[in-house]
């Protein structure tokens, strides 16, 4: 089985939510699975070959959660290379649709500039916003968006749809990787 750990931050409860009530149980079906709070992590916990899950929300114009925030600077100095990353985040696309899921797009952002790989990208087709930092290009978010505020009827069929593509472009990887060492 193949090992990830979540890190997240959650002010108001909606993100842990997600990661309780939806993503671990469809997770644990393919990792084994570590879930930490980003507030509480060891500097370490960026040293593994494991799949790295992040989970945060986005704040009125644009701004990380609190906690994602705090550690930001520390974050930005992190070595990605040869690191694999999925990242979900939870927005607001009606109240703030400028801004919807932009701490997905200033991670994703970091972790490139530092050499890591992400997976997990998902289309923005079935949501409404103006504009996001989150989006790869027009129609792709670099990872999952979630609005429990306007669309929590979608969340889980969207985020199990999600888990079951990064399980199978993390697998592929591995697999890519193995090929690579035996030859």
């Amino acid at each position: 089985m193949m090992n990830a750990t979540i890190i997240y931050g959650s002010d108001t409860g909606a993100t842990e939510y997600v990661i309780e009530n939806y993503l671990k149980d469809i997770l644990e079906i393919y990792f084994e699975l570590d879930c930490v709070e980003v507030n509480s992590i060891e500097p370490n916990i960026w040293n593994t070959e494991d799949l790295i899950i992040i989970g945060l929300s986005t704040w009125y114009d644009g701004i990380l959660q609190s906690d994602w925030d705090d550690y930001f600077d520390e974050f930005k100095e992190i070595d990605f290379t040869g690191k694999t990353v999925a990242l979900f985040g939870l927005g607001d696309q009606v109240g703030y649709g400028e801004y919807f899921v932009d701490g997905i797009g200033i991670l994703a952002k970091e972790i490139l500039k530092n050499g890591g790989e992400i997976i997990g990208h998902w289309p923005s087709e079935g949501y409404e916003f103006e504009t996001s930092k989150a989006s790869l290009d027009e129609n792709t978010f670099y990872g999952l968006a979630l609005d429990e505020d306007n669309q929590d009827e979608l969340s889980y069929e969207r985020v199990k749809r999600w888990v079951l593509q990064i399980q199978k472009e993390y697998q592929e990887k591995l697999s890519a990787k193995a090929q690579t060492s035996i030859a």
